[in-house]
């Protein structure tokens, strides 16, 4: 039998991280957080002090790169050994992982990249094609969302836990663009496997999203 996945696709600050590694914790499977991949490789090839437009050098890096995620409360990713986790969020990194992403080589090798992640005894893959593009074998595949005004709160709340100023119309108006982008970009669109099981987070707690998801594997 192929090793069994769990796809959980779905839009920004839906909670996919929480549930997918809360998930990964009770089965004992292994975890992907498909988001931090060409993130991963922007750090990876700046370190390289690669020409991140060079598509030919920006690939080796790509498959030289080793990948850890470790997913306790929070998300802990080694590149190549290194806690990285920190640089992930960096609008430095967030820029070069755009540059690195519109390579079409690049893409091939971070896609064979990410299935290697499908290793015994299963794997839970948290993204926005996990379902469609990268597992669409997958025996279970979940579809998880919120309302926009929902997630902006979520956001916010988030924020001001952390002492920063937020404002949550403007929260809400990014969240609504960013959905935009990813349900019309030509690679890859952020949409839903016909197979996908629906799950509308926005009145529900997490514990609630991750018994239905149980439920649903077992």
């Amino acid at each position: 039998m192929s090793v069994p996945v769990l796809t959980i696709d779905g839009p920004s600050g839906a909670g996919k991280g929480t549930v997918s590694r809360a998930i990964a914790r009770k089965l004992g499977w292994h975890y992907l957080d498909s988001g931090s991949i060409y993130r991963s490789l922007a750090i990876a090839a700046i370190a390289e002090g690669v020409d991140l437009s060079d598509e030919t050098v920006v690939a080796e890096v790509a498959k030289a790169m080793v990948l850890e995620f470790e997913c306790a409360e929070e998300l802990t990713v080694k590149l190549d050994g290194k806690d990285i986790t920190g640089q992930l969020g960096l609008e430095s990194t967030g820029n070069a992982a755009s540059m690195v992403a519109a390579l079409p080589e690049v893409r091939k090798v971070l896609l064979q990249k990410q299935k290697d992640f499908r290793r015994p005894p299963g794997l839970v893959a948290d993204g926005r094609d996990m379902g469609t593009v990268v597992f669409p074998d997958a025996q279970n595949k979940v579809f998880l969302t919120a309302s926009a005004e929902e997630r902006a709160m979520r956001r916010y709340k988030q924020l001001k836990e952390k002492g920063i100023d937020a404002n949550l119309s403007s929260i809400t108006q990014e969240i609504e663009e960013r959905d935009r982008r990813d349900q019309q970009r030509k690679a890859a669109p952020l949409m839903q496997a016909d197979d996908a099981v629906f799950i509308d987070s926005s009145d529900m707690s997490i514990e609630t999203v991750i018994e239905q998801i149980i439920n649903l594997i077992r």
